[in-house]
């Protein structure tokens, strides 16, 4: 890791910022300063109305476990087909996912059971549409409603801390920079804090019921609390908070989360990956833990 680094010896932005293609790290190929299409590619349609374009990353999981928790309550319009989109591999510029995300970002979903289709992108929003749409994991108005949005909206906004802050630069960046790790570091455990803090009030995020914003939540501060999310776990010390833990561990022992982990997932131990989903057949034997 640098060290510290004075106003004279620090970078200094230049007038105009340039785009410089290899910088960026890992991800250096797949991002632009740019939107739109890089190239023409229809996407794949499955038989199920909910069409799912999607990778296993936490976002993506979101979705996933909603659908799957869905279908164990018996809502069996919720059937799905997943396609994988290849993000390293460029499969967000395709003029097919782009019509459906303008944003180029996975999940994007396409209910076809509308005329015409409707085109739902941004993993709170499609929480929030399938939630509506099935009358389900979604308090009715009132208080309880306003939680689960609050704590809804608060993942949204706070993820990109974790993710593109912390995650980045301890994880991923070319260079390690103390400062930004530092920085980040303290914004992740903050937002721990915020949430172990609301768990030792509550069984759930929302109130006493299992709900959209505790499936928002999940993939992202639950994985973290679980110590598999960038191999930080030491590093932020996340067994101090038991809270959070052991709303965690609840979560990830549900059997629709954990087949919802598997969808679109094209890494890791063979038995934890479904790149494909178009039924429930396709899982197949559970995977081993």
């Amino acid at each position: 890791m640098s060290g510290p680094q004075d106003s004279a010896g620090g970078h200094q932005p230049p007038k105009v910022w340039e785009w410089k293609k290899g910088s960026g790290g890992r991800f250096a190929a797949i991002n632009r300063p740019v939107a739109g299409p890089t190239h023409d590619k229809d996407l794949p349609v499955g038989r199920h109305p909910l069409q799912l374009y999607s990778l296993a990353t936490p976002n993506g999981v979101k979705v996933t476990v909603l659908l799957e928790e869905l279908l164990a309550m018996g809502h069996a319009g919720a059937e799905y087909d997943a396609w994988p989109i290849k993000i390293t591999e460029g499969d967000q510029f395709g003029s097919g996912f782009v019509a459906i995300n303008p944003n180029s970002k996975i999940p994007a979903l396409l209910d076809r059971s509308t005329d015409p289709p409707t085109r739902v992108f941004e993993s709170g929003s499609i929480l929030l549409y399938l939630a509506e749409k099935f009358g389900a994991l979604l308090p009715a108005p009132g208080a309880g409603r306003s939680e689960c949005l609050n704590w809804l909206f608060w993942q949204m906004a706070s993820a990109p801390y974790l993710g593109g802050g912390f995650g980045h630069f301890y994880a991923y960046a070319p260079e390690k920079i103390e400062y930004a790790i530092d920085r980040f570091a303290m914004e992740a455990k903050r937002q721990m804090d915020v949430l172990d803090r609301r768990l030792g009030e509550s069984a759930w995020l929302a109130g006493d019921a299992y709900t959209i914003a505790d499936i928002a939540v999940w993939p992202w501060y639950g994985v973290l609390a679980l110590g598999e999310l960038y191999g930080a776990g030491e590093f932020l010390q996340v067994a101090s908070y038991r809270n959070l833990r052991g709303w965690a561990e609840r979560i990830a022992a549900r059997p629709a989360v954990e087949r919802g982990r598997r969808v679109n997932r094209t890494w890791g131990d063979a038995a934890t990956q479904l790149p494909e989903r178009h039924s429930a057949a396709d899982f197949g034997a559970p995977p081993r833990t």
